[in-house]
This record gives C-alpha cells, structure tokens and sequence, in this order.
C-alpha cells in the first residue's frame, strides 16, 4: 500500500509539473489591476537563490524594479517589454558579474568559497585551480571578456527558468526578455545608482503577473526533432 500511494503522489506530482509547463507562456501584457503577493513573490524569488550554478559561484543578482519612473526609464531602450514594463506586477533585471569578478583568482571568487561554501584553505585552493583550467583550458576563454560575461550569463537563465517555471505553478504568468540595448540600459542603471557596472552587466530581464487575455495554443517541435538517444 505504501509503495503504491507513492507512486499515486508521484504520478499526480508529474502532471502538475507538466500541466505547468502547459499554462506557462511568453505573457505580453500583463493585467495591471491584479499584484502577487509579497508572499508568493518571495517563492518566486526564492527559487532563483536556490538555483544551480557552475562550480556553485551564484554570478547572479536579481534586481526587483517596482519604481514606475525607472520602468519608464528603462522602456525608452527596452524593445522587447514595451508593454511588460508598464503592466507586470513584478518586473526582474537579471545580473551577471563581470569576467573581472569571474577570474579564479578574484575576491569574488575567493570570498564564495571561503564565506558561502565554507571550504577548508586547502580543499579551496585545489578548487581554485580547476575553477581555473575550466574557465581557460576546457572552455577556452582566456582574453575573451565578452565570452567570459556570456558564461557568467548561461548561469542566470538557470535562476530564470526556474523562476518561471515555479511561478507557473502557483498561476503566475512571466514572460522572459532579451529585447533591450544592453549597453543603454546599463547606462540607464548607472546613472541611477542601481548597478555597479565594475562588477555587474545585465544578463536579461523577466516580467511577472497575470495575463489579461489567453495565449493561442502552444507550438513546440516533437520529442523526434529534439531528442537523440545513442
């Protein structure tokens, strides 16, 4: 009997997660009436903190911009959010840190290890040095800055899926945004006082709430297209 509600629980635990995937779409217009509680934002959020990263370094920072001057700000070099920006509850700019904060030698890198990851000075410093050959010998990035922000990048879309998928589950629409001049929102946040461009660049960015119309059937390829076992 117990094997067997296991695997009932399992299975009913399956479909949820399914069934959210299912309801989860890339939301354009949010209904601005309707605000997520501080409570299931919190969730939101959670989920991202938690989430994996490379060598468990967490390059991320999720900046929560609630401010309608700064949305507005933000919309004049945002393409992709013209309406996110004015209708979602929640509006997310994802961070990246900058390669500077990503060399194996860095106190970013060092603080992580010794302050988060709590490692013993020796068990740290063999980390240190395969963080290194990765980083420069496995994945070939050494003096390529761009290369080295677009992998501390890779790790923020970890935080973002998961935080769109955990929103899904509780009913909360998102919608994750690409459509911006980097460079002019960074500006924009510099002068701002809301990023430190010495240490962080923005990654993407993601919008939350509830949509105000429903979304037309869901389009993917088959399991056939994207899927190859050997």
């Amino acid at each position: 009997m117990g094997t067997l509600k296991t695997e009932e629980i399992t299975a009913e635990v399956k479909k949820e997660i399914l069934s959210a995937f299912e309801f989860r779409h890339a939301t354009k217009e949010f209904d601005s009436s309707r605000k997520i509680s501080d409570e299931d934002f919190q969730f939101i959020l959670e989920t991202g903190r938690l989430s994996p990263s490379s060598f468990g370094f967490e390059p991320w920072r999720f900046v929560v911009v609630q401010n309608p001057e700064l949305r507005e700000k933000l919309r004049l070099h945002a393409w992709g959010a013209q309406k996110q920006l004015p209708t979602a509850s929640h509006f997310v700019l994802i961070l990246s840190r900058q390669p500077k904060d990503l060399a194996a030698d860095s106190s970013f890198i060092g603080g992580m290890m010794r302050d988060v990851q709590q490692l013993p000075p020796a068990v740290a410093e063999g980390k240190q040095k395969a963080f290194d050959t990765f980083l420069n010998d496995d994945f070939g990035l050494r003096g390529n800055e761009r290369a080295q922000f677009e992998w501390g990048a890779r790790q923020t879309y970890l935080a973002l899926g998961n935080m769109m998928t955990s929103a899904a589950l509780i009913g909360i629409d998102s919608c994750p945004i690409e459509g911006f001049d980097k460079e002019k929102i960074e500006q924009t946040l510099e002068a701002e006082g809301v990023l430190d461009r010495e240490h962080f660049g923005i990654a993407c960015m993601a919008a939350f709430g509830y949509r105000i119309q429903e979304p037309r059937g869901k389009t993917r390829q088959t399991a056939d297209q994207v899927i190859q076992w050997v």
